[in-house]
């Protein structure tokens, strides 16, 4: 890949350094945006399906009617891949309700800006490097998550405000970080989820994850961990918890497509660190992207 990546911008190829939107553009002014944050593993791209069933709810609740075919969307994502090298790679594709200047209110005709743009990532699957050197510390935080009722947590959306603010706090005050990830809780004062991530933790051999029946976005590595654990005969909870409940778990993981599993080394200081039922979920997880992408 070289020092100048191509990013794909409203259906054109173009080294980053020329890469442009508009001012005008509701994504800008407003956080009016879709996005997905995926992986290729071996120049797949994994759980595609997921993701654009997920960007269809996210535009459904926006009511962003962009009018691309996912072949389209495929296809940029692909084309993108290609013009910088890549197989294994982060990519995000973002889709704003484009140039609407003036008004708050959206008009309903809507000529989307499109980008897409991919980084290397080291390879997954059972001959993988992960991408994080250690266990996650964590942190809560004031910030609470924003209620579903306020913004629909499921809706992936360019508006991350909330998470800034919860990774605002973890700063100290020569600058660096006090912990890996901010955990937040909902307004009620149970667990939610992370400023980026989804969590698990496990008791007594059990698996335990907050609901999305609330303040939760449903992630796609969520998903696929709460099916693996399904199958393999692992108990599986979903419901409301407290912070005493997570600090004094026997295990305890954090989920993104980019961590995929990423074990908690410490709450709030307290020691908790991950354990048989991580480990195992994190093997049949590598097994599932050998077998999905590079076999």
């Amino acid at each position: 890949m070289s020092d100048d990546p191509i990013y794909h911008v409203d259906g054109d190829l173009v080294p980053a350094s020329e890469a442009t939107v508009s001012v005008d553009d509701r994504g800008f002014r407003y956080g009016d945006a879709a996005f997905e944050t995926l992986r290729a593993y071996g120049g797949t791209v994994f759980e595609w399906d997921g993701h654009l069933e997920r960007l269809s709810a996210t535009c459904g609740a926006l009511s962003l009617e962009h009018g691309l075919s996912a072949g389209d969307l495929r296809d940029r994502i692909d084309e993108t891949l290609a013009a910088n090298g890549l197989v294994d790679a982060y990519v995000r594709l973002s889709i704003t309700r484009g140039v609407q200047p003036g008004k708050l209110t959206p008009r309903p005709e809507v000529d989307p800006t499109v980008v897409i743009y991919a980084k290397p990532l080291p390879r997954g699957g059972l001959d993988g490097d992960s991408v994080w050197d250690d266990p996650a510390t964590v942190r809560t935080v004031e910030t609470r998550r924003t209620p579903d009722e306020a913004i629909p947590a499921a809706a992936k959306t360019h508006n991350y405000l909330n998470g800034i603010l919860a990774r605002a706090e973890l700063r100290t005050d020569n600058g660096a970080l006090a912990a890996d990830e901010a955990l937040m809780c909902d307004l009620e004062g149970d667990v939610a989820e992370g400023a980026t991530s989804n969590l698990f933790f496990v008791r007594d051999g059990a698996l335990y994850t907050p609901t999305t029946d609330g303040a939760v976005l449903p992630g796609i590595t969520r998903e696929i961990v709460l099916e693996l654990a399904a199958a393999d005969g692992i108990s599986v909870r979903e419901g409301r918890y407290t912070l005493e409940d997570v600090r004094s778990a026997d295990e305890a993981f954090l989920t993104n497509r980019t961590w995929e599993l990423r074990p908690v080394e410490a709450l709030d200081g307290r020691p908790i660190g991950g354990g048989a039922v991580t480990n195992r979920l994190s093997q049949l997880y590598d097994e599932r992207v050998e077998r999905t992408c590079y076999e």
